[in-house]
């Protein structure tokens, strides 16, 4: 009886006390009561509701890094974190910023004050909810809605904008002198129940609620992860290293589960099944300070932007593919490798046991992937980064199968020490390094071209069997990278005409990539840290450029050389005849007597047209009529091409009321890419071009057009037209979706579903950040 007494007891407890806790997570600062107390499930729908907001209407301006004033409105942790007036981003910085990462440097709000950050939310329990720096800019904006004019004349939208970090004690004076800047900035205002939803949130104390628990099916499959990545062996411990700085910023899932549960991989101090202990380095591949780290999967809970999406997928293929490339080999692990920066920066260094050939199937398996750690990745903005490449090219990668792999193998040891990386001078205030890095360059340059000569001449030279034909099977054989000035997209498949450049890439050169730019990056850097990472990256662009050149008789290489990089005179000159000089030996290919840039572009297309993804060619739009409209809006060139936006989305809608998706973009032309300053100076608008894809390309867009079926036509020859910011204008005001429209928000709404509808695992939300003022 007693027994039976003390279990009643228990169940009434947890049932009074126990549940709501559970469903309503603690403040970690005091806050206001509710006017009237929630139930749980009360306080689950108003969370539920004022989330919905969030992430339709808040997200898209203040989900990633450049979120102004560092205010994410993601999750729950984002708004109770807050605001600050520093920036993540910071070109002139000369000492290296103190990491804000949310989840990661600090764990609840006072955590967050004591870096700096101010509330949005109510604090102090005699506060009055509407005194809310959140509510108030909701508020500012329903006195003062969005006036339907330029908005330029009223608002400041360059990326590189001073921010104004207004907090609550200030906010009157922020009011009088901005009345127009509520929130959301320069769009339209919340929908009275939108609003609403967010007030009755907060009045009710802001309660939030934890997501559901993971299906059994997916907890298992963690806990067979963490075990495999965790096994005590120096062999599986090396692998699981290796594992992690490639994958330390994917957003993984069990694909044969729920593609849409998402997971990042981290080091943790604690084994499964304690709680995470994450290790908070800035980079990847720092020493932990800690005998043994544990990998271990982290719950992703935020609404996913496609800026910072790294979709890469778990299950039983994967685990057997990595237990295929990294334990099945013979091959020794004495010792595991140091955290020393000259080690541990350095993969040809660390990761030295592990046979190259395993490293460069790892890579290869994903090359999209891969490629997307740089361009994705934590770096939000860039265009000081991303000057360095030009706006469209093309990539086809170096066969792992030739049969001198395991000679690289041996000479990549051997030359281990001439491929150190600026991460490993961290953010020195001045340094030397950059003397020795390109000295080191140049002796690998050296025995690089020595080393192929002899290894091609052994085998017939130079063929196109020397390029990655995707096994007959795997679409990352063929990469195409766009640049948005200061963002980028890589995509699967060979998008748009032959394109000015294209690289040919071998793993050395891969496997440096993600070092210098994802894994030896940190975006809190100072100018020393970017600066040399940007001089670096021209090493790393024309090599390779150098392996595409290997490719072309050796009489037109200066021709294309020339056409690259136009203008470039002196030291830089010379620099680029050096890493862009190549061996005399001409290729074991049979060219015509015409253009053999363009017959070559052709041979490539061939070579990987067993697996070329298509999804982005404009032949698969099914109606010709469509098809065509679409193509005379592809031709245009030139003047009229360089007034479109970096990114368009068009949606053509149909009689009845169906639309049809495509993203413009456009291909500004350089003179060259070689210089880090004064990109404006190497423009050439009259060489302009547009690509037009189906569906939706990119994470930033700049304009949004909205075309009736019948009208396509009309469009495409305005678009032909354009010749200065009236006409633009023009176009703008017939065919836009602007951002004073009172259309904006149901536009917005349908294009993230429909992007979501097309590709559901693999679609985030679009930021518009970047949109024009008109």
């Amino acid at each position: 009886m007693r027994t039976r007494l003390l279990r009643l007891t228990i169940f009434f407890v947890v049932a009074l006390i126990g549940l709501p806790l559970a469903c309503a997570r603690p403040w970690n600062v005091e806050r206001p009561h509710a006017t009237v107390p929630l139930s749980p499930q009360q306080s689950k729908a108003a969370w539920a509701k004022a989330q919905n907001v969030f992430e339709t209407r808040c997200v898209v301006c203040h989900g990633c890094y450049d979120a102004p004033c560092q205010l994410k409105l993601g999750t729950f942790e984002g708004i109770d974190r807050g605001a600050t007036g520093a920036k993540v981003y910071d070109a002139a910085r000369l000492l290296p910023a103190e990491p804000t990462r949310l989840g990661v440097d600090a764990h609840d709000a006072l955590g967050w004050r004591k870096k700096g950050f101010h509330p949005i939310l109510p604090e102090g329990i005699e506060a009055d909810p509407r005194a809310s720096l959140l509510l108030r800019m909701l508020a500012l904006k329903r006195v003062h809605p969005l006036p339907a004019v330029v908005l330029a004349k009223d608002f400041t939208l360059d990326l590189d904008r001073s921010e104004t970090c207004v907090a609550g004690a200030h906010f009157d004076d922020y009011a009088k002198d901005h009345p127009l800047w509520g929130m959301p900035y320069a769009l339209p205002g919340l929908a009275p129940a939108e609003e609403g939803a967010v007030v009755d949130w907060v009045n009710a104390g802001a309660p939030h609620t934890e997501p559901e628990p993971l299906p059994e099916a997916i907890r298992s499959s963690v806990v067979a992860w963490e075990a495999f990545l965790n096994e005590p062996s120096l062999k599986s411990r090396l692998m699981a290293r290796y594992v992690y700085e490639h994958l330390f910023l994917a957003s993984l899932y069990f694909d044969e589960v729920d593609p849409h549960v998402l997971f990042r991989l981290v080091r943790s101090r604690r084994p499964s099944p304690a709680p995470v202990d994450e290790i908070p380095t800035r980079r990847p591949f720092e020493d932990p300070e800690v005998d043994r780290v544990y990998y271990r999967l982290v719950r992703r809970i935020e609404r996913s932007l496609e800026k910072t999406l790294m979709p890469y997928p778990l299950g039983p293929a994967r685990l057997q593919r990595l237990h295929e490339l990294f334990l099945a080999p013979e091959y020794e692990v004495d010792r595991l490798p140091s955290y020393e920066p000259e080690v541990a920066a350095n993969p040809f260094r660390a990761f030295q046991a592990i046979p190259a050939e395993s490293r460069y199937r790892f890579m290869l398996d994903d090359a999209q992937f891969t490629m997307m750690g740089f361009i994705k990745g934590p770096v939000c903005r860039g265009q000081v980064a991303l000057n360095v490449i030009e706006d469209r090219f093309w990539i086809t990668f170096l066969n792992p199968t030739v049969s001198w792999m395991a000679k690289e193998a041996a000479f990549l040891a051997d030359v281990r020490q001439d491929l150190d990386m600026p991460a490993e001078e961290g953010s020195q205030l001045l340094t030397a390094a950059w003397l020795r890095y390109g000295a080191e360059h140049r002796r690998y340059v050296a025995k690089r071209t020595e080393f192929f000569e002899g290894v091609t001449r052994d085998r017939g030279g130079v063929n196109l069997d020397l390029v990655w034909d995707g096994d007959n099977k795997n679409s990352n054989a063929a990469l195409t990278v766009f640049r948005h000035f200061d963002s980028a997209t890589v995509v699967q498949g060979l998008v748009g005409p032959p394109p000015k450049t294209a690289w040919i890439v071998g793993y050395p050169l891969l496997e440096r990539i993600h070092y210098l730019l994802v894994a030896g990056f940190d975006v809190y850097g100072n100018v020393t840290h970017q600066t040399t990472t940007r001089l670096y990256m021209d090493f790393l662009r024309m090599e390779g450029e150098a392996n595409f050149l290997l490719f072309l008789p050796p009489e037109q290489r200066k021709a294309a050389v020339d056409s690259w990089y136009r203008g470039v005179t002196g030291d830089a000159k010379e620099q680029v005849e050096r890493e862009l000089g190549g061996f005399g030996g001409a290729p074991s290919i049979r060219y015509s007597a015409g253009n053999a840039k363009r017959e070559l572009f052709r041979m490539l297309e061939q070579r990987v047209g067993n697996v070329l993804a298509k999804g982005y060619d404009l032949a698969r739009v099914k109606d010709a009529s469509l098809r065509a409209d679409l193509e005379r809006l592809e031709h245009v060139e030139g003047t009229a091409a360089s007034w479109m936006p970096e990114m368009s989305f068009v949606a053509v809608e149909g009689a009845g009321g169906e639309a049809a998706h495509f993203t413009v973009l456009r291909d500004s032309a350089h003179t060259n890419v070689m210089t880090l300053f004064h990109e404006d100076d190497r423009l050439v608008p009259a060489e302009d071009t547009l690509v037009v894809v189906p569906g939706f390309l990119g994470a930033y867009p700049n304009a949004l057009f909205d075309v009736p079926r019948e009208h396509l036509g009309a469009f495409a020859l305005a678009v032909a037209k354009l010749d200065g910011p009236e006409s633009y204008h023009a176009l703008r005001a017939k065919f836009g979706v602007l951002r004073s429209s009172d259309r904006f928000w149901p536009h917005s709404d349908r294009i993230q579903e429909d992007h979501r509808k097309q590709s559901a695992a693999e679609s985030g939300l679009f930021d518009f950040n970047r949109l024009e003022a008109y």
